[in-house]
């Protein structure tokens, strides 16, 4: 792609306007707990210091809007804090530029590294050094900035104290990720019945583990629906998949698939129900139609073989969801729940035991992250040339601001840290929209000023509409939200004693200057996702074949072998596969060409190991239990496969197509053995599922040698 190209997609992308779902009751909350701030600064203080509340309370606000399962009031108290802290150690250096810079680029170039951390930790960790720079120009003395330290900290507290008190949808954003992976199941077993290889993707799964992870003082008070219902659903998906597919024995018409659809149908109405449930914390009502298709014994006379156990599974994993979503009902609620789930099951299969997953504390997070970020600090990190290029340009940022006549140039470093992110696009995309948002901003803003005149007390209450205007729309659109944060600046420093008319000018101007230095930046010291899609396509390869290894090993020795192996390399390929794809969709708005993989090859590969986890997937669905007929064949073939993948992958990072000829070995060999034992011993599962599997690998070899058309795979399943 050009680098006009380039500019002009980005440009589109930063000031898009998306419709979205509006949260007015959380936006009022943050909303009131700025006014609340400001207006008891106000009476105690003066309106200098309650700028400078203002800005605390403001920003622990918008770090509550961040996407993260921590708990809100512990991301409100963290921004506060630390704004704080920034507030008073940049003005006790303010006066000694040399040592002001120095510490400016210390900070700026952790919050940079606290990109390693995840997106809320950078994006909070930013807006704390861009505000900073505004906060310091406030006090006039040591004295005065611990006050007004105090006061940002104290506007913290006070947004934490309104989510504890006033709480908006206890536990909603767990609900709705767990509600979303349960509803994106129902559709998949829905479109199966049209489409027995239909794709899914995992992403919603995904999202649902990530938003159980808790620590152990939310695990005392979590729901009780949202216990178990995830790790169920986990289980499910496969054992959809392979009720379906007709390669695990069912025909693809007669009366065999009606039952299937049936079955699947089923399936599809009892995890709506149980999604309903969980999103609105109601009692599971449960459709009798698909109930009665579950229980009905015709599935027995007319399934055998695998899809049977197929479909066994199957009731027994809906059993499981169904007691689990109606865990917040009434004791006479619960009951019917637990009895209809008694009646799916049936006596069928097995229950499953509740999946937990632990998140660390706070205070226990900070060795983590810092580990995070010294595995960054490497020649190439993503994350360590982000760091430099944000703390660089903060620095020149601020000196060219001095240098210019205009005034209040702390405007130019703190628009090119709020702009900047480790990738291309998004930095672009947010310079364009921050300039934008800033243009419609400062124009609202000096209309209202020369129509009203307003002082301290209106000029509040002008900046807390402003700021209610920005929780409640910030996530259509980020020109959006910089329209209103630049007129609740112009309004908050107006209060403060600012000349709103020199306001105006100034950040336009100087907003302009920090966009370009962003933008200037990135193209002197580039950190390209596109080089780096042979590694990302290489990890993806390997942990795909460490899944599919794992899923086959485990018919090696049933009785010695436990499913966490297999659980962790389906999640490990999992995270590959999205990093993939975030690197694809990086990369495809760079303004470099391909170097060794081109769009074709992306594509047919992508579509080959799609393939390769879909096989491994179906194969899990039958996993045998303790107690069934070993596959000794099985365990040579999984080790082929394991080591076959990571010499592939290794080739693919060398330019290499690989070579799976220690993998067709095994298989011929297997199939000596079986002739020697007059066909017997094997399990069909896993003996067709091998020839699926190499027949993935070698189309993955032929996509990247070029043998293939161009597909698109960006929504095929893993």
């Amino acid at each position: 792609m050009s680098w006009l190209r380039a500019l002009r997609e980005t440009a589109r992308s930063g000031l898009t306007i998306e419709r979205k779902r509006l949260e007015p009751l959380i936006a009022i909350r943050g909303a009131a707990g700025l006014a609340l701030v400001i207006g008891v600064s106000l009476a105690l203080f003066g309106p200098v210091v309650a700028a400078s509340s203002a800005f605390g309370a403001f920003q622990a606000a918008i770090a509550t809007f961040q996407r993260s399962w921590r708990p809100r009031p512990v991301l409100a108290l963290v921004s506060g804090f630390s704004l704080g802290v920034s507030t008073f150690l940049g003005y006790v250096t303010g006066p000694h530029l040399p040592l002001f810079l120095a510490l400016l680029v210390l900070w700026t170039f952790v919050a940079g590294m606290a990109w390693a951390a995840g997106p809320t930790g950078g994006i909070i960790a930013a807006s704390n050094v861009a505000i900073m720079l505004v906060t310091i120009t406030l006090p006039t003395s040591v004295a005065e900035a611990a006050l007004h330290a105090l006061m940002i900290t104290f506007g913290g507290v006070v947004q934490a104290l309104l989510i504890v008190l006033f709480p908006v949808r206890r536990w909603g954003a767990q609900r709705d990720a767990l509600a979303d992976a349960l509803a994106a199941e129902a559709d998949y077993a829905r479109r199966l019945r049209h489409d027995p290889v239909a794709h899914f993707d995992p992403a919603p799964l995904m999202e649902a583990r990530r938003a159980a992870a808790v620590t152990a003082r939310q695990a005392r008070r979590r729901p009780a629906e949202l216990h178990g219902s995830r790790g169920a659903a986990e289980r499910i998906r496969p054992v959809l998949a392979s009720l379906a597919d007709p390669a695990m024995g069912v025909p693809s018409e007669g009366p065999e698939r009606d039952r299937v659809r049936e079955l699947l149908a089923a399936a599809a109405s009892l995890l709506d129900a149980a999604a309903r449930a969980i999103r609105h914390g109601d009692p599971v009502r449960l459709p009798g139609a698909a109930v009665a298709a579950l229980k009905t014994p015709d599935t027995g006379a007319l399934l055998t073989g695998p899809p049977l156990r197929a479909a066994d599974r199957l009731a027994a994993l809906l059993s499981d969801v169904i007691e689990a979503a109606d865990g917040d009902g009434t004791k006479e609620e619960r009951a019917g729940a637990a009895e209809a789930a008694d009646a799916i099951e049936a006596g069928r299969g097995r229950r499953l035991p509740a999946e937990h997953h632990a998140r660390p504390t706070l205070l226990r997070l900070v060795p983590v992250v810092i580990r995070s970020m010294r595995g960054e600090l490497h020649h190439g990190s993503p994350i360590l040339r982000h760091a430099i290029r944000v703390s660089t340009v903060a620095a020149v940022g601020y000196l060219l601001g001095l240098a210019l006549p205009f005034g209040h140039g702390y405007w130019v470093p703190l628009a090119a840290v709020m702009v900047m992110r480790p990738e291309f696009s998004r930095t672009y995309e947010r310079s364009v929209a921050r300039f934008g948002g800033t243009v419609v901003g400062v124009f609202v803003a000096s209309v209202i000023v020369q129509a009203a005149h307003p002082r301290a007390g209106l000029s509040a209450v002008l900046a807390v509409v402003c700021a209610l205007l920005m929780y409640l729309l910030m996530r259509t659109g980020y020109a959006v939200g910089q329209a209103c944060i630049a007129a609740y600046l112009v309004f908050l420093l107006g209060m403060a004693g600012d000349d709103l008319s020199q306001t105006v000018l100034e950040r336009v101007l100087l907003t302009l200057l920090g966009g370009l230095l962003a933008m200037i930046s990135y193209a002197v010291y580039p950190a390209w996702e596109t080089p780096r899609l042979r590694g990302r396509l290489g990890d993806w390869l390997k942990e795909d074949g460490r899944y599919a290894a794992c899923v086959v090993d485990q018919y090696a020795d049933p009785a010695d072998r436990g499913h966490d192996d297999v659980r962790q390399a389906l999640l490990a390929t999992r995270n590959a596969r999205v990093a993939w794809r975030e690197a694809v969709a990086t990369a495809q708005h760079e303004p470099v060409r391909h170097r060794g993989l081109s769009h074709a090859a992306a594509d047919d590969t992508q579509h080959a190991l799609v393939q390769l986890g879909r096989v491994a997937m179906l194969m899990e669905a039958h996993l045998p239990e303790g107690g069934a007929t070993p596959v000794p064949a099985a365990a040579p073939l999984a080790e082929a496969l394991r080591r076959a993948t990571e010499q592939g992958a290794k080739a693919v990072r060398e330019r290499r197509v690989p070579d799976w000829s220690a993998v067709r070995e095994a298989l011929e060999k297997w199939d000596e053995e079986e002739r020697m034992r007059g066909g017997e011993g094997s399990d069909p599962v896993v003996r067709n599922g091998a020839d699926l599997l190499l027949e993935a690998l070698e189309e993955f070899s032929e996509g990247l040698d070029g043998g293939s058309g161009s597909r698109s795979a960006a929504s095929d399943d893993d």
